[in-house]
């Protein structure tokens, strides 16, 4: 935990910014039967204003899990910066052809071969209501530094900045 105050702007700040450097995340949904499960998504838009934005499949088991229960959990990881964001959130279906043009990209046609212009094509928007993030901005070699100082002083090591926010 650090122990550095940090406002509600800054932390808001951060997230956006980790979330922006990993892009790549995990969507956990609520399975029918009660199990969580988890899968890989291309977050669509960088700047974190509360919501985040996916495209989907309309026909696809996390739509249609996140119709029965709408509360998620999107979590990303840059290992690279040692850094993890949690964003917990209710999500929907919320195509609009004008937002799903703002937030288009060429490299989704791997998945979306018609473009725009799939069939079955959807948005999703995961309305945050906590972030927490992780961060360790010192890197590999001052977080090793810091695993091997508590092995020799029995101390747990200092885990860098961790801080939860509202939206």
């Amino acid at each position: 935990m650090a122990d550095v105050p940090t406002t509600t702007t800054d932390a808001r700040r951060r997230v956006t910014e980790l979330i922006r450097d990993a892009r790549i995340c995990m969507l956990t949904t609520t399975g029918v039967d009660g199990r969580l499960v988890s899968r890989p998504m291309g977050l669509q838009e960088a700047e974190f204003d509360g919501d985040l934005w996916f495209f989907a499949y309309a026909d696809s088991a996390k739509v249609r899990q996140i119709r029965v229960n709408p509360e998620v959990n999107v979590g990303f990881s840059d290992p690279r910066r040692h850094a993890w964001v949690s964003v917990s959130g209710t999500a929907q279906e919320a195509y609009h052809r004008a937002r799903a043009e703002e937030l288009w990209h060429p490299v989704l046609r791997a998945w979306f071969p018609d473009g725009l212009d799939t069939p079955g094509l959807t948005l999703l928007r995961v309305h945050a209501g906590a972030a927490e993030y992780w961060d360790s901005p010192g890197g590999t070699v001052v977080n090793l530094l810091g695993v091997a100082r508590a092995a020799v002083t029995g101390q747990p090591p200092r885990a860098g900045e961790n801080h939860e926010v509202s939206y």
